[in-house]
Order: C-alpha cells, then sequence, then structure tokens
C-alpha cells in the first residue's frame, strides 16, 4: 500500500494522524502541552491537568504583582532579580498559552480562573490593609508594556 501525502511525499505507516482542534471544542479528551497528556478518556488525569494549568495562570499573576526587591536594594541585585522574575512569568505565560492553544473548553476556562484568582488575591485591592504605594521600580511592569 502507498501511503502518500497530497505532495506525494511517503508517510512511515507507523505514525498515527493527529487531529487537532482549530474552534473550542468541551470534553476530556483533549491533549494539553505533552503528548499523550492527559490521556484519552481519563478523567482524572483531564482534571489534573485542568488544576495545573489554573496553577500556571495563577502563579503568572503572583509574580506579576510580588514586589521583591526592598528600597535600598542594589541596581545589580534588583535587575537581576527582576530579569530572573520576568524569566519566569514569561515562560509560565506562554506555557499558559500554548494549553490554551488546545482549544478545549475547560483548560480555556481553567485558566481564566487561575488569572482572575491570582488577579483577586495579588493584585486588586480587596487583601491591601494600607494604600498602594507610590509607583517606583522595584516592581515588575504589567504584561501589556513587556512584550
Amino acid at each position: 500500500m502507498n501511503n502518500t501525502t497530497g505532495e506525494g511525499m511517503m508517510m512511515p505507516h507507523h505514525h498515527k494522524m493527529m487531529m487537532m482542534h482549530m474552534t473550542f471544542y468541551w470534553g476530556k479528551n483533549a491533549e494539553i502541552l505533552f503528548s499523550g497528556w492527559p490521556g484519552k478518556n481519563n478523567t482524572g488525569m483531564y482534571i489534573l491537568s485542568l488544576v495545573f494549568v489554573f496553577l500556571i495562570c495563577f502563579l503568572v499573576e503572583c509574580v506579576s504583582h510580588s514586589q521583591l526587591i526592598k528600597p535600598g536594594t542594589s541596581n545589580l541585585a534588583a535587575g537581576l532579580i527582576q530579569t530572573f522574575c520576568h524569566a519566569i512569568r514569561v515562560g509560565l505565560a506562554n506555557m499558559a498559552m500554548l494549553a490554551i492553544m488546545s482549544f478545549n473548553g475547560g483548560v480555556f476556562l481553567a485558566a481564566m480562573a487561575g488569572h482572575s484568582l491570582g488577579f483577586l488575591i495579588f493584585g486588586s485591592r480587596i487583601f491591601k490593609k494600607s494604600p498602594p504605594p507610590p509607583t517606583n521600580d522595584y516592581h515588575l511592569p504589567p504584561m501589556s508594556t513587556c512584550c
């Protein structure tokens, strides 16, 4: 049997054709971030993958709104801390984006919930006891200005 593509290129018989969704769909049969994960017909692993996406997005907000640099820190130390936090934030945000590109509705909702709860806890004034500090260079800029 001749297994060829539309251009006449030979395709090995051992490769499985994988359907990739290009629109949102609902269901637990999804591949998120890694080949074969969470697996077909495995509700527990699907729920674990949703928790994983939720935590990634929650951590993006945590890192985005953390103020790890104290006044008086040297410029070198402050710059290194900012760079490390920026790298972590961008890496996690890109991982969340790739998970959302599975076009699974549950993954999208988990990401939105993670970002929302993370912002509520770390970015909003709801849990702040004092007025917001004056703007300074001791925290990371918002994602919209860095990328």
